[in-house]
């Protein structure tokens, strides 16, 4: 996502602490991130998947050839080459842990053994992290001197939309892993929510983002909801069952939710960026350099930026009832 740090003329701390801008201050320089397959599959699917999901629609063009880890790699870093001089290894497509230890710990180790890798990103479910994995995974990364963000799916904090996107974990299991990765010093925690679920309030969204960074996690992935064909979600878009945001409506929400995130929270994305081919709805016919700019603009105007309603207790780690301003009803 273009931040606010990228404009020049921004002058003081950045109105959203993006990926980018987080690795300028890490690393002294921008960071890529390359995708990579592993070639396993989710294993909600043998439960009918999630509603959305349509993997295809979000594969990276260095992924299109197929190939095993070492062929991705390689396109990877000729697509990065002139962009970036280093890079993350994101294991982002599918649920990645879900792949058998014993496989995915030596490709894990060969792609930190780069000099220019910084890292790793994992992928995953809350429900597909065992205990084990994360020891031996922070012992590796820990090893290379090196650092991994274990990037969950969440999508929402309410059983009723888990229920409904057929999840098929709960709220728990995700509170149970971010405790855990949070054990290890050299890993990081991220969340991934999904706005616009059917039946979904702003309210409840707000719930959301507030109840994941009261958990203390590191990185947040927030996408609005697309609906993309050959899905269950895009038979019932087609029923007239769903709606889906404006890009009006969606910024507007976006500057609600941004003063909930605490400063320190590095975020990936705000929204979601599906292959036009693949997409049924929304279409706002922009491209997210526009959209970031227009974000930009409107919170200098409204004077708004990431964690600016928050109180330094909860921007140091508070709680959910500290950060969210909203009825104490709704906490999940």
């Amino acid at each position: 996502m273009t931040s606010a740090g990228d404009d020049p003329h921004h002058e003081g701390p950045p109105l959203v602490h993006t990926f980018s801008i987080s690795c300028r201050q890490r690393f002294g320089a921008a960071v890529g991130k390359i995708p990579l397959d592993v070639g396993v599959v989710c294993p909600n699917r043998r439960h009918g998947g999630c509603i959305y999901c349509r993997p295809a629609a979000f594969t990276a063009t260095s992924l299109a050839a197929g190939g095993d880890v070492a062929a991705q790699l390689r396109r990877g870093r000729e697509q990065l080459r002139g962009r970036f001089s280093s890079y993350f290894a994101y294991l982002q497509q599918e649920t990645c842990t879900a792949l058998d230890a014993s496989r995915l710990l030596p490709l894990l180790d060969s792609l930190l053994q780069a000099d220019a890798c910084r890292g790793l990103i994992l992928s995953t479910r809350p429900d597909f992290l065992p205990e084990a994995l994360l020891a031996d995974l922070h012992s590796l990364v820990q090893g290379h001197g090196k650092e991994c963000l274990v990037e969950l799916g969440l999508q929402s904090v309410h059983q009723r939309s888990l229920k409904l996107l057929n999840r098929n974990h709960d709220y728990a299991a995700f509170t149970d892993a971010v405790g855990r990765i949070r054990e290890f010093p050299a890993l990081r925690a991220g969340a991934h929510l999904l706005l616009g679920i059917p039946g979904e309030s702003a309210e409840e969204m707000r719930v959301s983002v507030a109840s994941v960074c009261a958990l203390g996690i590191d990185d947040l992935k927030i996408h609005h909801l697309q609906v993309l064909r050959d899905t269950t979600l895009a038979q019932w878009w087609r029923q007239g069952r769903v709606a889906t945001f404006t890009c009006e409506g969606y910024l507007e929400l976006l500057l609600t939710l941004l003063p909930l995130i605490p400063a320190r929270v590095v975020i990936h994305r705000l929204w979601a960026e599906a292959h036009p081919a693949d997409l049924l709805a929304p279409r706002w016919h922009l491209h997210a350099a526009a959209l970031s700019g227009e974000l930009r603009r409107r919170l200098a105007l409204a004077g708004l930026r990431q964690g600016c309603a928050l109180p330094e207790a909860a921007i140091c780690g508070g709680t959910v009832e500290a950060a969210w301003q909203g009825p104490r009803s709704m906490l999940p």
